[in-house]
């Protein structure tokens, strides 16, 4: 397909993207991707985003502690974090997740506390939310996350529960999980919703295609959600690509050769 592209959300600097990673940024360059947005999930992988964000201009770091590491979220990580927000993109991937050991009630401080230094920052937020959508919505409302909007990561939830993160200025991402042959919430997801609230992402090395199942995801596979989307629709896979990769320019308020 033809058309420029940028996966939201890819773990590049994580196993085992890393250690071939100049083999994977051209692979993605001549799939078409342009541009990478990489998010934190533990803060002993900061410096490590920061690391490959120097190497090339193309990746795009953001900054955050997953659910699944809310406990090491303390008041000298948050210094941290806001040292780092000068260099990132956004902020995240952060949110809730009752799928794993840490509980609610410590991952909703975590959650809170990021959100607020995002919004102090006046950067935007990337969301991870798995069955815990209408307390992660109460939370942003309070925390006033339509301030500097964001990225709703690979979204699973209903198109209404997806409606009310659009009216708080979030863009509803799609990953390789609509090519799932069992995929469901993803197809209304991609069918029901404008195209100009949607982005793409592989989540690589996670949510392989459906082609390619079996194997750890990369950036060029993006191509696949962007065909999948276009058939979904009617439309065209450029059109897809175009609109998707305005969606996230304009969310991530991106700059310079990303304008």
């Amino acid at each position: 397909m033809n058309g420029d592209l940028i996966d939201s959300h890819c773990h590049l600097d994580l196993k085992p993207l890393r250690s071939m990673l100049p083999r994977f940024l051209q692979e993605a360059g001549s799939a078409g991707v342009r541009a990478f947005v990489v998010p934190g999930v533990h803060p002993d992988g900061w410096e490590g985003i920061s690391a490959i964000a120097a190497e090339d201009p193309r990746i795009l770091p953001a900054y955050g502690v997953h659910p699944m590491h809310a406990g090491t979220v303390t008041d000298r990580i948050l210094d941290r974090l806001l040292e780092l927000s000068v260099k990132g993109t956004a902020i995240g991937e952060i949110g809730l997740d009752p799928a794993y050991a840490v509980p609610l009630e410590r991952q909703e401080p975590a959650f809170r506390e990021q959100l607020r230094l995002a919004v102090a920052c006046g950067l935007p937020v990337l969301i991870h939310c798995r069955r815990a959508f209408q307390r992660v919505e109460k939370i942003m409302r309070e925390e006033r996350a339509d301030r500097v909007g964001g990225i709703m990561h690979a979204f699973s939830g209903s198109v209404e529960m997806a409606r009310e993160f659009i009216r708080l200025g979030f863009a509803i991402s799609i990953s390789g999980t609509v090519t799932w042959d069992n995929a469901v919430k993803p197809l209304r997801t991609a069918r029901e919703l404008p195209l100009e609230h949607l982005v793409l992402e592989t989540d690589a090395p996670d949510m392989t295609p459906q082609r390619y199942r079996g194997r750890f995801n990369r950036p060029a596979w993006i191509t696949e959600t962007a065909l999948r989307v276009a058939e979904i629709r009617g439309v065209s896979p450029e059109d897809v690509a175009r609109k998707t990769t305005d969606n996230v320019r304009r969310i991530l308020k991106l700059k310079g050769a990303f304008a």
